[in-house]
């Protein structure tokens, strides 16, 4: 069964071109949608996704009207190779019934991952450029260095618990055991 689907991002926007295109080309039903490509939250893409059967052909008329994102765009694809069916646009010319269109959709695939390992590399470079920098990653500390030490310093002292400590400079009692755990292991580290 050829299965359409048609979407536009803005409610002014008319779904009738590709409509046309699709009845033309034998789809029927035709799911529409008003909605951003860059949503997944589309409900009616993901009605079409979910009855999806072996041997159904989801046919868009762009490839931009299924995904704004490559990334996006390649994981419907791979749902709809999970349900055994198959994926068609009208305008590109892909097919993946037809050994050109999956090798498409492969060279597709090919550029994805190739996106993903650049800015995995890009990504590790700036963190060792940040370090080497002094900058370091993560989430700041609550307490200073000098509200740690009072904290430590009340409670070796006995003068707050640590649960007082915790609602004095507020913070979370576990923020506060976490401190006191680090004070006893660097204390016994030391000869």
């Amino acid at each position: 069964m050829l299965i359409g689907y048609a979407r536009v991002s803005t409610a002014d926007q008319d779904l009738q071109v590709q409509i046309g295109a699709l009845r033309g080309a034998g789809c029927d039903p035709i799911y529409q949608e008003k909605a951003s490509g860059g949503r997944w939250d589309r409900p009616k893409l993901q009605r079409l996704l979910e009855g999806l059967r072996p041997q159904d052909v989801v046919v868009v008329w762009k490839l931009d009207r299924l995904s704004r994102s490559l990334k996006d765009l390649l994981g419907i694809l791979e749902r709809i190779d999970g349900a055994g069916a198959e994926f068609q646009s009208l305008t590109e010319s892909i097919d993946t019934r037809t050994p050109a269109g999956r090798m498409m959709m492969q060279m597709l695939g090919s550029f994805a991952e190739f996106e993903r390992a650049m800015l995995r590399e890009r990504t590790q470079a700036g963190l060792e450029s940040a370090r080497r920098q002094g900058r370091i990653g993560g989430r700041r500390p609550k307490l200073t260095h000098r509200q740690q030490e009072e904290i430590v310093d009340m409670i070796i002292s006995g003068t707050k618990s640590p649960a007082e400590c915790a609602r004095l400079f507020l913070v979370h009692p576990s923020t506060v055991s976490r401190l006191m755990a680090r004070h006893i292991q660097s204390t016994r580290t030391i000869p």
